[in-house]
């Protein structure tokens, strides 16, 4: 009676794996959930280098705190995991932005020195960046358009009402990177520690002007030495023909596996199915940002889920041939096999680590993918594969000739 109840809960199994396959096939597809990165999406990819100037020389501290900068300033985009990193000597910052196109709008949000200063008509300085906690937005006092708002912190409020008072009828100018953006004239003393910035601002320019302010000046000149679209259209093709090689890849296995192993093949194929499930599924679930390489490294977790089952079968094939028969022999192949299929993970595992901790972005991606197939690959050819084989031994009694063993009669 156990051996029908686990034959009914097989059929279950492979009945909802197959509705799920084709109901998110046909009204909504996994790749709507996909974070791509930039080479699959496309976007925008910008070098950056730190040169000598008048706000201070190139050093690693300096450019550690100008990525910090740039990193604030490509966050407020609202783009999904950009990669921004160091390279060449720490002297260079190399940004790629998915999703975004507009270059010039990244190249002016990003490589902006953004020095901000506050300048009475005999041009001496009487508020600085230092001074300002945080920047907004707000429809300006005519509802034409719209105003950046400041709130300022420490000494400002003071500095701020000090020149106030001191230039009631008179224009304190407001300076970014030496350039006017606005020119008020004071109409009175202002205490309340907030300030405004008009002009012939649309939402979108008075947005990046207020992040710009909020992600703070760069401690070191950047000049932009690469910018450049990384074409979308080159990403889904890269995508399209990447899925196609699995798929292509795929078939060959578990026609390789229904051949050599036949029916503990076919139990294979159905842990392979559910190890795909649960991949992505975890994959999606921390917003795992998919790239070619972290594709690739995908693609190698299920050649060694493979790997790790054939170990297995060769096992159970050869503890048939000394004459077990298929329950004990199944047990047994598990039981020797493990070893060999816990060590060449965990060695897989380490490598996968190391990618993680001291590679770029795009071999940390091709790392975790590996991981995550590694881990759950092994849960499936030692937990699921052997409760399959098991349930399908309990429902009757199969030959040995379909575990891919030639039973001689005498």
């Amino acid at each position: 009676m156990r051996g029908v109840w686990n034959a009914v809960a097989l059929v279950l199994l492979v009945a909802i794996l197959g509705f799920t396959g084709w109901w998110y096939g046909a009204h909504d597809p996994i790749k709507n959930h996909m974070k791509l990165g930039l080479d699959l999406k496309g976007g925008v990819h910008m070098v950056l280098e730190g040169v000598d100037s008048e706000l201070g020389d190139v050093t690693p501290e300096a450019m550690e705190a100008a990525m910090n900068v740039v990193e604030k300033r490509v966050n407020s985009l609202g783009v999904s995991e950009p990669l921004i990193q160091l390279d060449e000597g720490n002297n260079r910052i190399i940004v790629q932005i998915a999703g975004e196109t507009d270059t010039e709008r990244a190249r002016q949000l990003i490589g902006k020195t953004a020095v901000i200063t506050f300048r009475d008509e005999a041009n001496n300085i009487v508020l600085d960046g230092k001074d300002i906690q945080g920047a907004g937005v707000a429809p300006n006092q005519t509802g034409t358009g719209y105003e950046v708002t400041l709130q300022l912190k420490g000494e400002g409020p003071r500095k701020f009402a000090e020149a106030t008072r001191n230039n009631v009828g008179k224009s304190i100018a407001i300076m970014l990177d030496e350039e006017l953006i606005s020119n008020p004239v004071v109409q009175g003393e202002i205490t309340d520690g907030a300030a405004r910035i008009t002009g012939n601002f649309d939402v979108e320019g008075a947005k990046d002007l207020a992040q710009l302010i909020n992600g703070g000046a760069l401690p070191v000149k950047l000049v932009l030495q690469e910018n450049r679209v990384v074409s979308a259209t080159l990403g889904a093709d890269s995508l399209s023909k990447s899925a196609m090689a699995g798929l292509i890849g795929m078939a060959f296995v578990v026609l390789f596996m229904w051949f050599l192993y036949r029916l503990p093949g076919v139990m294979a194929t159905i842990a392979l199915t559910i190890y795909s499930f649960l991949t992505m599924a975890f994959l999606l679930s921390i917003n795992a940002v998919f790239t070619l390489p972290g594709i690739a490294g995908l693609l190698l977790s299920i050649g060694m889920a493979v790997d790790a089952n054939v170990i297995i079968f060769e096992r159970i094939k050869e503890e048939l041939r000394n004459g077990k028969g298929l329950r004990s022999g199944i047990d047994a192949g598990f039981h020797r096999a493990f070893s060999a299929v816990i060590d060449s993970n965990i060695t897989t595992l380490i490598a996968g680590a190391i990618l993680y901790f001291y590679g770029t972005t795009a071999t940390k991606g091709f790392a975790l993918t590996l991981s995550v197939g590694v881990v759950l690959s092994l849960f499936t050819s030692i937990t699921v594969t052997r409760w399959l084989l098991n349930t399908l031994v309990a429902t009757r009694p199969w030959t040995k000739r379909l575990f891919g063993i030639k039973e001689v009669t005498r």
